[in-house]
């Protein structure tokens, strides 16, 4: 008979983990339920229990995923989870590890777009200063939308109605189901990436919170806040409202109305320059018209009708400053002379040579004075050095030490021994002698009556 082979309950729990691993369903399984028993726990995992009207599992999703969801989680909220089964081996538990999860039923879709329009709020998304105005001449036009849907033929219509002379730069995306949101995202940055467009138009026709649930996606959203082109948002009709809405540059309430607010209508523009041309007509008219009143009165003033007689009066005014000029040059120069003569006055008083020699002098003299102030100074100092050293040599610790006297140090010959309740018995000592030094070791204790 075969000896029976016997299992430890680690290795029994490793071979069903393996079997359940092995399993393809398992590895990849959509279920439905209600959370509870949740916990979001400091390390980002989340805890929690899926359950329905009959049963309920045991469940794990680790950060490094729920940092992807579009909804918070919480008591009571029903999903849809997409994950594996496997064995938590140390309680030899089976457990639900989630990798994906959305919102079941049309109460948790508006719950996640609260949360979502919350979280982004808070994050700026939605600030008004950082909303860009149009440009009011735009070069070209970016419609990001369905190719087949009524969206694009109102906007398409619109704009060329409107603005026949811009070029329209459609780039067709899914709007509605799991890969919309994706498809709008490379959009966007497809369009930032070739720059040929200045506005962005980016939207699709109304319909139900499924339906326009792509608009609502968080990648959406910070792809519409990272263009640096300004965008239109216009999804569904004037009641609907996406997250991007919020975060677009300007929210229109149809296709039609961005398609209005992208570009001016031509008869509007038409009309601005007829009256700006009639502005500028009268502008000229006027202006024209003061011209020709200041020449007139040019024309009559009196030093075009007597020019001889302005004339020699200003030159009658060009003598008189003559003489002034003339006058004023001969003053400056005798006080040049005078000053001239004072300075040189001076310096025959001053004899270089003498000043020299009494310089020379009291040099010699200073410097007599300084050797005779330093030798006294150094000798002080001298004195005073010695003095020290005898002090210094009187108090020295090795003087100490040789009338017999140590020092004792703990191990680490840091901290000097005064007292018993510096070491406990059995600690290493050093002692320090005159000529060297002891390695002692405390074997007992024992304490003076300091009042005995």
């Amino acid at each position: 008979m075969a000896e029976e082979r016997i299992l430890s309950i680690k290795d029994l729990n490793r071979y069903i983990r393996m079997k359940l691993e092995s399993d393809d369903l398992m590895q990849d399984v959509w279920i439905r339920g209600e959370i509870s028993n949740f916990t979001h726990h400091s390390s980002g995992h989340m805890y929690f229990t899926l359950k329905d009207a009959d049963s309920r599992i045991k469940s794990i999703m680790f950060a490094s995923h729920n940092q992807r969801l579009a909804f918070r989680p919480k008591e009571g909220t029903k999903v849809i989870a997409r994950g594996n089964v496997s064995v938590y081996e140390r309680d030899g538990q089976y457990q639900f590890y989630a990798t994906h999860m959305q919102p079941d039923g049309i109460g948790s879709l508006y719950l996640a777009y609260e949360q979502l329009k919350k979280k982004l709020d808070e994050e700026g998304l939605f600030a008004a200063h950082r909303k860009r105005p149009l440009p009011k001449f735009p070069r070209a036009i970016g419609v990001i939308t369905s190719p087949t849907g009524a969206a694009v033929r109102d906007i398409i219509i619109t704009l060329q109605r409107r603005y026949p002379t811009v070029p329209i730069l459609l780039y067709p995306v899914l709007v509605q189901g799991t890969q919309a949101a994706p498809s709008i995202v490379k959009a966007i940055e497809g369009m930032n990436r070739h720059q040929e467009a200045d506005v962005l138009i980016v939207g699709r026709g109304g319909g139900s919170l499924e339906e326009l649930w792509a608009f609502n996606e968080e990648i959406v959203a910070r792809a519409i806040y990272a263009s640096g082109i300004p965008v239109i948002s216009a999804v569904g009709h004037e009641t609907d409202f996406t997250i991007a809405d919020f975060v677009a540059d300007l929210r229109a309430a149809t296709p039609t109305a961005a398609a209005e607010l992208a570009v001016p209508h031509q008869l509007e523009l038409k009309q601005h320059f007829r009256r700006l041309e009639q502005r500028m007509e009268h502008a000229l008219a006027m202006r024209m018209q003061q011209e020709r009143d200041r020449l007139e009165r040019l024309r009559r003033s009196p030093y075009f009708v007597h020019p001889r007689k302005y004339l020699l009066q200003h030159a009658e005014r060009l003598d008189r400053l003559t003489e002034q000029l003339h006058y004023r040059t001969q003053g400056l120069m005798r006080k040049s002379d005078e000053r001239w003569s004072k300075l040189q006055h001076r310096l025959v008083r001053r004899n270089p040579q003498e000043q020299v020699i009494f310089a020379r002098k009291r040099v010699q003299s200073e410097t007599h004075q300084l050797l005779q102030s330093m030798q006294a100074m150094l000798k002080e100092q001298k004195l005073k050095l010695m003095t020290g050293m005898k002090q210094l040599d009187a108090l020295s610790p090795l003087k100490v030490m040789q009338r017999g006297y140590s020092l004792v140090y703990d191990e680490q010959e840091k901290r000097l021994i005064k007292s018993l309740a510096d070491v406990q018995p059995g600690d290493m000592v050093h002692v320090k002698v005159n000529d060297g030094q002891l390695e002692c070791q405390v074997w007992s204790m024992k304490g003076e009556d300091m009042h005995g």
